[in-house]
Formats: C-alpha cells, sequence, structure tokens
C-alpha cells in the first residue's frame, strides 16, 4: 500500500513539474521564433509561415496545433497519474511510403523508409480511448534522415478477442518533425490522422500525410508495431 502511494505521489508530482514547465519552455521557444521572423523581411517571414503541415498555417493555426500537442501529451501523462504501473511498450519498424503522385522525370522518390523507433500506449482512458506517445526516426521520400516525437489517442475498435484481440483503432497524432527538405531541419508541427490494425502483439500502423506545398506529394505512411513489454 504505502509503495503504490510512492508511485502515485512520484506521478503526481512528475505531472505537476510537466504541466507547469512544458508550456512555459514551448512559449518561449514560439516567443523567440517570433521575434527572429519579425528580424527578417515580411517576405521570408511569410514564406517561413507557408512551410507547415496546417494548411494555409497561420497565428491560430500554429497556436491550435500546439495547444493541441500539450493537451495530448497532457492526456497521456495524467492518464500515467492513475495507472502508474499500467501501459505497454512497442517497437517501431519504419516504413514504407506510398506516393499518390509520380516522381518528376529528375527524381525518384525512396519508399523504403527504413528506420525505428518506440511508441508506449497507456492504460485504456474510458475503456475504448488510448493515449500514446511516441518517438522514431527513418529515412525520407529523398533518402535523408527524419525524427519525430509527439503524441496522440485513438479510439479501440474490437474486432474479435477470440482472434488474439482483433482489433482497429483510429485517431490523431501530434508531433515535432525535422526534415532536411522540409524547412531545412528546422523542428515544425504536425497533426494527422492515424489508423492502426492488429493484434495483441502486431500491428500495422498507417498515416495520410498530404500535400502542403508545391514541391511535394501525398502519401501513405506505413510502419510496423511489435510489442514488447507490458507494465
Amino acid at each position: 500500500m504505502s509503495k503504490q502511494l510512492q508511485i502515485n505521489n512520484t506521478s503526481s508530482c512528475y505531472t505537476a513539474i510537466y504541466l507547469f514547465y512544458v508550456p512555459k519552455l514551448m512559449l518561449k521557444t514560439l516567443k523567440s521564433c517570433l521575434f527572429r521572423a519579425t528580424d527578417k523581411s515580411r517576405n521570408y517571414f511569410k514564406a517561413q509561415r507557408r512551410s507547415t503541415y496546417f494548411p494555409k498555417s497561420n497565428k491560430l493555426g500554429v497556436s491550435t496545433g500546439l495547444s493541441l500537442l500539450l493537451l495530448l501529451i497532457s492526456v497521456s501523462m495524467l492518464s500515467s497519474v492513475d495507472h502508474a504501473e499500467a501501459g505497454s511498450l512497442h517497437a517501431l519498424l519504419n516504413g514504407k511510403a506510398i506516393h499518390l503522385e509520380s516522381a518528376p522525370a529528375s527524381q525518384t522518390y525512396n519508399e523504403d523508409n527504413w528506420g525505428g523507433g518506440l511508441q508506449y500506449d497507456f492504460d485504456p482512458w474510458h475503456e475504448n480511448w488510448i493515449p500514446f506517445v511516441s518517438a522514431s526516426g527513418f529515412l525520407d521520400s529523398n533518402s535523408n534522415a527524419s525524427y519525430y516525437a509527439g503524441g496522440g489517442i485513438v479510439r479501440r475498435f474490437t474486432v474479435s478477442e477470440k482472434l488474439d484481440n482483433l482489433h482497429v483503432d483510429a485517431g490523431v497524432v501530434s508531433f515535432l518533425m525535422t526534415r532536411k527538405g522540409f524547412r531545412n531541419n528546422k523542428p515544425f508541427l504536425g497533426l494527422l490522422p492515424v489508423l492502426s490494425i492488429g493484434t495483441e502483439y502486431v500491428s500495422v500502423n498507417m498515416t495520410y500525410i498530404p500535400k502542403v506545398e508545391p514541391k511535394m506529394v501525398a502519401l501513405f505512411f506505413f510502419q510496423l508495431k511489435i510489442k514488447m513489454l507490458d507494465f
């Protein structure tokens, strides 16, 4: 009993620290970026504002994405307070991309996006909602290293418990990512739909990435999710 109380107190302490410092740090970083952008020309600032996964990015879009990212990760952290020993750790094996348009004659898209990462699924929230956090690295469409970290939440639909808990998960993921061919490796915010189909131990994660600028094309991205540990 005392051990469980200590775990809950520790989790509560970490969550309180997280909720206090992360928003301040993110707002400070955002403010610094805006000041740097103001020092440059308006045309450059407008060009940078368009370089994001949020369609027609503006201050409201960035603020909304930032708030959603913090909200999703906060929900995940708060979920761990009530279930300090619950959850499961998964390995992520990247990946396969299917581009929905042909590459220009002088270019070839890389669709073997090899890489790896980790995903932690928290104990189901309200029975069927599963918060998660993940981080991963992979080779992008231009064979450059790309990295992301973020969190999200999915709604689980159980197809058959007899078939090793066959299920379909659908939800959203919000993240920070770096890509050499997109904003020159500067971190940017993204918000994408996510779909996962699988069993208790193996699943396939899928997401759709829309076309957000003329040099990019829409694509589907796939990764394998393999359970490693239960907590």
